[in-house]
C-alpha cells in the first residue's frame, strides 16, 4: 500500500452546496433588481463563464456595472456576494470527511475559481482553516496536475468531485496513481447525458458524508477499476 498519500477534494457541489448559493444570489437579485435585470446578470454571468472557463461572480457584477452605472443596488449586491456565509452551506458531514481522511494522508482543496471569491469563500465556509492551509485554485486544475505533484508529491492520490469531466481527465493523466471519487450532487452530477458520455469513476457516492464509512484498503482496491464501487443505490 501507499506510503505518502494526498487526497484533493473540489468545493462547489462537493465539499459546499453551490446551487444553493447562486439560488440565493437569484433570489437577493431578484428582489434588489427585478427578475428582467437578474435574468442579464446570469446571461452575462454564463457570458463570462464561456470565455474564463470558470464561475465569476464578482467579474460578472463588474460587466453587468457597465450596462447599469447608476445602479444604486451595486453596492449591496457587491457586499452580499463577498458576505454571504459559506459556512452555513457546507454539506452535511463535509468537515467529517476531511477529517476521516487525514487518516490515511493530507487532505488537500483543488479548485477552479477566480482569485478573488474563490478564496474568499473557501474562508468563509471554514473549508481553509479545515484544510490546514492546504489550498489550489486554478482556472483549469486538470491542466495543472504537474504543479499539483511538485507541491504536494505523494505515492497514490484520491480526487474527489462532482464533475465526472475532471474525474475521466485526471484519471487519463495519472491512471492507477489516482483513485477517482465522484460525488453526485449538484446539477452537473445529476445530468444524466453529461454524466453517461464518460467512463464511471473508481467510485461513487451519492452524499460527501459517505465518504467518512469507507475504509482505505476497500478505497485503493477499486483503483484499477476492476472492483468499481458504487454506494447507497446509485444507478
Amino acid at each position: 500500500m501507499a506510503k505518502d498519500i494526498v487526497v484533493l477534494f473540489d468545493v462547489d457541489n462537493t465539499l459546499l452546496d453551490n446551487d444553493h448559493v447562486s439560488a440565493d444570489l437569484k433570489n437577493f437579485l431578484n428582489r434588489e433588481v427585478g427578475q428582467e435585470r437578474q435574468q442579464r446578470y446570469w446571461a452575462i454571468f454564463e457570458e463570462l463563464r464561456s470565455e474564463l472557463g470558470y464561475a465569476d461572480y464578482l467579474g460578472a457584477l463588474q460587466r453587468y456595472r457597465k450596462e447599469y452605472p447608476r445602479d444604486p443596488h451595486l453596492l449591496s449586491l457587491s457586499q452580499f456576494m463577498v458576505d454571504y456565509p459559506f459556512a452555513n452551506r457546507l454539506f452535511p458531514n463535509s468537515l467529517d470527511a476531511i477529517e476521516h481522511v487525514r487518516k490515511w494522508g493530507k487532505p488537500v482543496i483543488l479548485s477552479d475559481g477566480d482569485v478573488v471569491f474563490q478564496p474568499r469563500k473557501i474562508r468563509r465556509s471554514g473549508l481553509f482553516e479545515a484544510m490546514a492551509g492546504q489550498v489550489l485554485i486554478y482556472v483549469h486544475k486538470e491542466h495543472e496536475l504537474d504543479d499539483v505533484k511538485q507541491r504536494y508529491p505523494a505515492d497514490h492520490y484520491f480526487m474527489v468531485d462532482d464533475k465526472v469531466r475532471i474525474l475521466t481527465a485526471i484519471k487519463k493523466a495519472w491512471g492507477n496513481r489516482v483513485t477517482t471519487v465522484f460525488v453526485r450532487q449538484g446539477h452537473y452530477a445529476h445530468d444524466k447525458a453529461t454524466v453517461a458520455s464518460y467512463p464511471p469513476a473508481d467510485v461513487t457516492l451519492e452524499r460527501i458524508g459517505e465518504l467518512t464509512s469507507l475504509d482505505l484498503g476497500v478505497l485503493m482496491e477499486a483503483t484499477s477499476g476492476a472492483t468499481q464501487m458504487k454506494r447507497s443505490g446509485t444507478a
